[in-house]
């Protein structure tokens, strides 16, 4: 989209940045012209401008800033330079596009635009950015120094036994067909993507490939909060994730007057669960030292994910553009049931939030990362569906601790029991009251949650064996 008067005022006013860069004419060389290029067309595109350019020279100017973009490697398409008239002088704008798809060199340099200086890219810098764009692809590469023997065998055939029409096939040819092994002289060796999908110990090659989850009292960081690394194959890392989620994110529970519990998570579970599988399948697996990172306030959520946006993709286009880092670990999970969390993309998520009443989530990308941030509804009552609004016809008990009782976490089961004991006319409350409440959680699971809540000085157990029942500690009461 060409630029307005607006627009280009606004950018003089900026001077040199990481995507604005001034020329004057006719001192601009080419060969600085051809640098900037390169650079801006290595990071996230920008914008040239030529100042003090005479009309007779404009169609020659024109035709050489294209033909110089053409001889750079690969080639350089560009839309034709164009003329703005601002305050009685001609301005010739060259504008480079986001998301190219390639890694541009000039006379064999690799540069990278940083503030208003054009630099060589280091090797390690190039090569990330190389494997971000789809040239060279880390997935692929052979796992250093790993044998057949660190493959997962159990997992994997559990895998391949999902595939249709493959039984002609060995588990091992499954695997290479799928990219998870190559061939290296006379035998298999797994590729990063088989030691990341079904390795015995993926950390051990591949030292940040892990997803850092953490639940926060408040809405920044504090010293009140629930940590877990989650480490393991791909797939443990996605259910081990949501199991994380499950027990962390808190929820909205409603009591009627006939006691049937009404309860909504503070976040749509599948939006969320949905940012989890598409950072664990498209993050960028060659940046060591960050993992996924989950952070949960009492006021939003945040999901990062190492590596900026792959290949083609853009801020502007994210919802419509498809594109894979990582196309042999999508193809694995998708085979193993994930396809309807893969299928959609952050369209999807941002569907659910919207439906739900929620804000639009935001996306950010920088070199290092793209991270999602899903805010609460100002309105809390937007939270609140239409059929349940119909419904609703006595009045409620809405009660929330927000996963802390009197300065002590409490995880969602045991706010579920303290909620339940905060109704009026419930003073006590059984392993079967909470059991109803969590009918797919084990019974131990509950008896520990009321145990913990008893050994926090929260409840106080009456009663013996059977007849055994929790009320608060603060409750006065009688012996049974």
């Amino acid at each position: 989209m060409k630029l307005s008067k607006a627009d280009l005022e606004t950018l003089l006013k900026k001077g040199d940045t990481d995507y604005v860069a001034q020329f004057t004419s006719p001192q601009i060389q080419d060969i600085q012209l051809a640098q900037t290029l390169v650079a801006m067309a290595n990071c996230s595109g920008g914008t040239l401008i030529v100042n003090s350019v005479k009309q007779s020279e404009i169609d020659k100017l024109q035709r050489d800033i294209v033909d110089i973009a053409l001889s750079l490697t690969p080639r350089l398409f560009i839309s034709m330079p164009y003329i703005i008239e601002l305050g009685n002088k001609p301005y010739l704008i060259v504008q480079i596009p986001q998301g190219l798809p390639n890694v541009y060199a000039h006379n064999g340099h690799y540069l990278q635009r940083n503030n208003t200086e054009n630099e060589p890219l280091a090797p390690s810098q190039l090569r990330r950015l190389m494997l971000a764009r789809g040239e060279h692809s880390y997935e692929s590469e052979i796992a250093y120094d790993s044998t057949i023997e660190d493959i997962n065998w159990q997992d994997a055939e559990q895998y391949t036994k999902r595939l249709t029409g493959m039984s002609q096939y060995s588990v091992k040819e499954i695997l290479f067909q799928r990219g998870c092994l190559a061939q290296h002289q006379d035998d298999f060796v797994p590729t990063n993507a088989g030691i990341l999908l079904f390795g015995k110990s993926p950390k051990q090659y591949s030292l940040s490939s892990e997803v850092t989850a953490v639940r926060f009292a408040g809405d920044k960081m504090g010293d009140t909060f629930n940590r877990q690394d989650i480490s393991g194959t791909l797939p443990e890392q996605i259910r081990r994730t949501e199991t994380f989620l499950a027990d962390n994110l808190r929820k909205s529970v409603t009591l009627k007057q006939s006691m049937k519990r009404d309860e909504d998570y503070e976040y749509p579970m599948e939006a969320v669960r949905e940012l989890i599988v598409n950072a664990v399948a498209h993050r960028d697996y060659s940046i060591q030292g960050d993992n996924i990172r989950l952070h949960i306030y009492s006021n939003h959520l945040e999901v990062h994910s190492p590596g900026s946006l792959p290949g083609p993709m853009t801020l502007d286009n994210i919802k419509d553009e498809r594109f894979s880092r990582n196309p042999i670990i999508v193809q694995v999970l998708s085979d193993m049931g994930f396809i309807e969390r893969l299928g959609y993309g952050v369209d999807r998520v941002i569907e659910l939030m919207e439906s739900k009443g929620f804000q639009t989530p935001k996306f950010t990308n920088t070199p290092s990362g793209f991270k999602v941030n899903l805010t609460k509804p100002l309105n809390t009552k937007k939270h609140q569906s239409t059929e349940q609004k119909t419904k609703l016809t006595k009045p409620q008990s809405v009660v929330s601790f927000h996963g802390v009782f009197k300065g002590q976490k409490i995880n969602p089961r045991q706010e579920s029991a303290l909620i339940y004991l905060h109704k009026d006319k419930n003073s006590r409350i059984t392993n079967s009251d909470l059991k109803g409440m969590f009918p797919d959680v084990h019974p131990e699971t509950i008896r520990r949650d009321l145990v913990n809540l008893v050994n926090k000085n929260i409840l106080q157990k009456r009663g013996q064996k059977r007849g055994s029942y929790y009320v608060l500690a603060t409750d006065e009461f009688d012996d049974d």
